[in-house]
């Protein structure tokens, strides 16, 4: 399933990825033969971008002072201390990027890339190639939880109106909504009828989707296929849009998508999110929606509905219930009010 999609994208982060190895020192090299088998390509590809920040960082102070990042070494590694981990966290907290690009990074982004750099240590180190691990002595940044944006039921339907209408559109979106509102009507609608990662959307092929049973294969992170059953109202959606898509003729290496853009190509990632965000900015113009807060909605809406923590993590595709547990443990609350509303010790 999508081996033609994930194909693609597989070679095409694999060719950024060496082309950032050229600029990394050459022990890096080394560092992502041994992760290849345990880690996804984009996973790689983030690491790398985090050493070259880095290293970036790392040849800018007096004692690692050299003319590029490809002359350091292992050694140099073994010469970095707490201090100079620490001095890097704050460096990152705002800086000029080689574009001079000014660039911003939160308590969260500098976690991600502190955990990169413990990567880093931590395999050099089981190699027996670094005798310290000065990022392992540092605390990762504490991040603290965003509340999470969802939509209620209310505004579900009016966002789904909005598609199906285009009220409020601009003259020209809407003669572009003419050609694309049954496509667009069958994305939402998945997105808020099944829990769908967009990732996973763009990757479904016309013969994915089984009518008779009322199921597609996806492709979850890590390359693992599953089956998403989807109910009455996705089915009508997906039905109009399979009529409309049968009668387009893609462009060449875009015959098996599902979901295509005007230019007839397999739809982008970014040209989804695009369409959720005009469409949502007409529906709930104070929140901010993207395609991943539609799938929080559907999972508040699937525990509201079973109060099945399991079958939400199932469904959903988390590899750990807790953190599933973690998202909507608001709507926890809310059921446990309901709890304890609902015993009575004595009659009034």
């Amino acid at each position: 399933m999508t081996d033609t999609y994930a194909g693609s994208e597989y070679k095409k982060t694999m060719l950024k990825l060496r082309e950032l190895l050229a600029e990394l020192p050459p022990f890096c090299a080394e560092f992502f033969r041994g992760i290849e088998h345990e880690t996804l390509v984009r996973s790689r590809y983030a690491y790398a971008i985090d050493f070259r920040t880095f290293f970036t960082f790392l040849i800018q102070e007096p004692e690692f002072s050299t003319d590029s990042i490809r002359s350091l070494t292992l050694p140099d590694l073994d010469r970095v201390t707490v201090s100079t981990v620490e001095s890097y966290l704050s460096y990152i907290s705002f800086y000029n990027d080689d574009a001079n690009n000014e660039v911003l990074n939160g308590e969260r982004a500098k976690k991600r890339k502190l955990s990169s750099l413990r990567a880093l240590y931590k395999y050099f180190c089981k190699k027996e190639k670094l005798k310290t691990n000065a990022p392992s002595l540092v605390d990762l940044p504490v991040v603290r939880d965003k509340a999470i944006v969802r939509l209620e039921p209310d505004e579900v339907a009016n966002l789904l109106d909005i598609v199906q209408e285009g009220e409020g559109l601009s003259e020209t979106q809407k003669r572009y909504h003419k050609r694309t509102q049954v496509r667009d009507l069958a994305i939402l609608t998945l997105f808020l009828g099944t829990g769908i990662r967009i990732s996973e959307l763009v990757g479904i092929n016309m013969d994915d989707v089984n009518f008779s049973a009322n199921e597609f294969t996806i492709l979850r992170k890590g390359g693992k296929q599953d089956i998403l059953v989807f109910g009455e109202e996705a089915r009508a959606a997906l039905l109009a849009y399979m009529l409309e898509r049968e009668g387009i003729s893609p462009q060449p290496g875009h015959e098996e998508a599902l979901f295509l853009s005007l230019q007839n190509k397999r739809i982008t990632v970014r040209a989804v999110e695009n369409l959720v965000q005009k469409y949502a900015r007409l529906a709930t113009p104070l929140k901010k929606i993207s395609p991943h807060k539609l799938r929080s909605t559907y999972g508040t809406m699937l525990y509201r509905e079973t109060g099945d923590i399991y079958l939400v993590a199932d469904v959903l595709g988390h590899k750990d219930v807790n953190t599933t547990r973690k998202h909507y443990a608001a709507v926890s609350e809310d059921r446990r009010r309901i709890a304890a509303k609902v015993i009575k010790l004595r009659e009034d």
